[in-house]
């Protein structure tokens, strides 16, 4: 009995470490739910729509694309094509959790993969280079303000769209890419990180200018991966992983 509770006041203590370390994400991304909200409503979807959208899928940036391709006239196989590309990156990141979280039962770990976002799977990784558990109670303290605030502001938006000023005049749409920008500089001290980064970057950069969005986000990703693949891996001190 004494273990059980000890059990439960440690799974409590950490999904509310979770929670704390989501805040940021939460305050980030919210102007990005209100103007997909508003975005969904000017292209003819409804409240109810747009809610169902952003808590059955839960794309962030493949959302923004497949609301912008829905009214073109766009062949359905382009639009799943182009949302494919955006959220390519989570087959990477999904690899690269599922060694951290192969513990968990499998409901559980559907519920993870559901659930992760860029954030939280750099924050998990951190949490597990340095040496401790991703545990199921933190990472759903981790991930589910952030789902459960996209989509209840998804729906604010799509409600009261029209009373939303212009994020780009504001420069609140600069916030998520900041703290991204954060995370990445978390991860300065591994092996490679400089080379990798800056391929990725150019790598994405040349894609935009050339092929287009949304595929530069996906071009970035994969450029890494294969210059991480090809360079030999490099060991600078004890307890470091390459």
């Amino acid at each position: 009995m004494a273990t059980d509770v000890i059990s439960e006041s440690g799974a409590r203590s950490d999904f509310w470490q979770g929670v704390r370390l989501s805040m940021p994400v939460v305050v980030a991304s919210a102007p990005f739910a209100l103007l997909f909200g508003a975005i969904a409503v000017d292209n003819g979807f409804s409240v109810l729509e747009a809610f169902l959208m952003s808590a059955l899928i839960f794309g962030g940036a493949s959302q923004m694309v497949g609301i912008e391709l829905f009214g073109q006239h766009v062949a359905p196989w382009l639009i799943v094509l182009s949302i494919f590309a955006v959220n390519f990156r989570h087959v990477l990141y999904s690899a690269g959790l599922g060694r951290r979280i192969s513990h968990w039962p499998v409901v559980q770990q559907a519920l993870g993969y559901f659930i992760m976002t860029d954030p939280q799977y750099a924050v998990a990784e951190a949490r597990a280079q340095s040496g401790q558990t991703v545990g199921f109670a933190w990472y759903l303290g981790l991930g589910l303000p952030v789902y459960v605030f996209w989509v209840v502001e998804s729906a604010l938006g799509a409600v009261f769209g029209k009373l939303i000023p212009d994020t780009h005049a504001l420069g609140i749409d600069f916030l998520l890419p900041i703290y991204f920008l954060g995370l990445v500089m978390g991860f300065r001290k591994r092996p490679l990180w400089l080379p990798v980064v800056a391929a990725s970057a150019a790598a994405s950069i040349i894609a935009y200018k050339t092929v287009g969005s949304p595929w530069h986000v996906s071009i970035g990703a994969i450029a890494g991966v294969l210059l991480a693949v090809i360079l030999p891996p490099h060991h600078s001190g004890v307890g470091e992983r390459p």
